[in-house]
C-alpha cells in the first residue's frame, strides 16, 4: 500500500510541474491520483477534503490560466491579434517548430515562442515594433505570473493531500 501510496505522490509531483509548465497535464493530474488513491485504499472518507480542495483548486486554476494572460496582455495594451499570436507561437514552439531555437527543446521553445508570437502578431496589427514588444512582455509576463500561481495552487492540493492520508498510510 505504501508503495503505491508513493508512486501517487509522484505523479502528484509531475502534476505540480504540470501547473507550472504549459502543456503538462497539472491539477487535473493531481486530480486523477487522489481518486486512484480512493479507490485503492477503499477509503473515501479519508480523501474526501483533498477531493474538495483539488477540485476547487482545479476550477481556481482554469479561471488563472484565462485570466493573467488576459490581464497581462490588457495592461501592456495587446489586442487578440498580439494573444492569438501567442497562442500560435507556443505550438511551434513546444513542436520545436521555431528555427531560431535549435537548441532547448520544447521548454526554451514554450518560454520564447509566446514572446515572439505575441510580437509579430501584434506588429502584424498595430505596424508598430515598440508596442508589440510591450505587447509581447506583457502576454509573456501574464502567463508566467499565472503559472506561478498555479503551481502554488497545485502544491496547496497536494500537501492537502499529504496531511490528511499520511495517518492512515503510516499511522499517526
Amino acid at each position: 500500500m505504501q508503495i503505491i501510496y508513493w508512486l501517487l505522490i509522484a505523479v502528484m509531483v509531475v502534476g505540480v510541474i504540470g501547473a507550472v509548465v504549459p502543456a503538462i497535464p497539472g491539477t487535473s493530474l493531481i486530480l486523477i491520483a487522489i481518486i486512484i488513491w480512493g479507490v485503492v485504499s477503499s477509503s473515501f472518507a479519508a480523501i474526501k477534503i483533498p477531493l474538495i480542495v483539488t477540485v476547487i483548486v482545479l476550477l481556481l486554476s482554469i479561471g488563472v490560466d484565462f485570466l493573467a494572460g488576459y490581464i497581462g496582455a490588457k495592461q501592456a495594451g495587446a489586442s487578440k491579434w498580439g494573444q492569438i499570436g501567442a497562442f500560435v507561437g507556443l505550438l511551434l514552439g513546444f513542436f520545436g517548430l521555431l528555427p531560431a531555437l535549435p537548441f532547448g527543446g520544447p521548454l526554451l521553445g514554450i518560454l520564447i515562442g509566446p514572446l515572439l508570437g505575441a510580437i509579430i502578431g501584434e506588429y502584424l496589427y498595430q505596424r508598430q515594433l515598440g508596442i508589440a514588444i510591450k505587447a509581447g512582455i506583457g502576454i509573456v509576463v501574464g502567463t508566467v505570473v499565472g503559472n506561478l500561481l498555479q503551481g502554488i495552487l497545485a502544491i496547496a492540493a497536494v500537501v492537502v493531500f499529504i496531511l490528511n492520508t499520511w495517518p492512515q498510510v503510516f499511522g499517526s
